[in-house]
């Protein structure tokens, strides 16, 4: 009656694909390891002569006060390190939301991350850095200039979208190939994903936006390293739809699949299966 993803149990997650598969405690503990795997990244390009490039997400989020305490404890420096925040919500006119905003997510990287760092150690204004709606070209050149991206951080959507790369529209198909190729793009969020995203405001939908700008695809799976973090029960099921299940624009992260180096961390009430019945 279900997909024959949904009955993987957990110690066979990743079984088959490339993908290695990680499992931990609580969200804390993905938190933690989210945090040390971006200090690990910043400090393997500085030991390289260099500055890293990171693609960051606002969701998860636990990472970033662990981060900057971490950074600022060690006396890690960001000064070379350009962070490259994923989406950013857009309001009626398509302009990000003002920082100020409490949905922002600029907004959310300055009061949980920027802010809390030292500002000896702090990224300059300019490596903190977003997709414009207003330029769409500004990161992949970006990207281009810094030598690529070291590594990608992200969680998992309803829909299986990485950032705000939204599964195609029934009518309207595409190719893997095709998806892998998007680039930063202005799009409209679903209404699956922002319905999901209403749980963070309780639940009120009518005040999650309908547009966002967001990395694109080709951005995400350019990156040296793909690191995807699932800390939500409800990603059980898009966890193994993601590893498991077809590889297609449909569900834009089983696109991991294709790539040389990614990793799934999960907590391990995601790493359960699903418990699907009606209560």
């Amino acid at each position: 009656m279900f997909p024959d993803y949904l009955n993987v149990p957990a110690q066979a997650l990743g079984r088959g694909t490339p993908v290695k598969v990680h499992v931990l405690g609580d969200m804390l503990s993905l938190g933690r390891d989210l945090a040390e795997a971006i200090k690990a990244e910043i400090l393997a390009a500085k030991a390289a002569g260099r500055g890293a490039t990171l693609i960051i997400p606002v969701g998860p989020v636990d990472q970033y006060p662990l981060l900057a305490r971490m950074l600022n404890e060690e006396r890690i420096s960001c000064r070379n390190v350009v962070f490259i925040g994923m989406d950013e919500y857009l309001d009626e006119q398509d302009a990000w939301l003002t920082a100020g905003h409490p949905l922002s997510f600029r907004g959310y990287l300055n009061r949980m991350f920027y802010d809390r760092l030292d500002p000896a150690l702090a990224p300059p204004p300019e490596h903190r850095v977003f997709p414009d709606p207003r330029d769409l070209t500004a990161v992949p050149q970006l990207i281009a200039a810094r030598g690529g991206v070291d590594a990608c951080y992200g969680g998992i959507g309803i829909t299986g979208h990485i950032a705000f790369n939204e599964p195609p529209a029934p009518d309207a198909p595409m190719s893997a190939e095709a998806f892998a190729a998007l680039p930063t793009r202005v799009l409209t969020l679903t209404c699956e994903t922002r319905t999901i995203n209403s749980v963070t405001v309780g639940g009120e939908l009518s005040i999650i936006p309908h547009r966002a700008v967001t990395v694109g695809m080709k951005e995400i799976l350019g990156a040296r390293r793909l690191r995807l973090y699932c800390n939500r029960p409800w990603q059980s099921s898009v966890a193994r739809r993601v590893l498991h299940g077809p590889l297609t624009a449909t569900c834009p992260a089983s696109l991991m699949r294709t790539h040389p180096d990614a990793t799934l961390t999960v907590a391990d009430y995601v790493a359960k299966p699903p418990d699907i019945q009606l209560r």
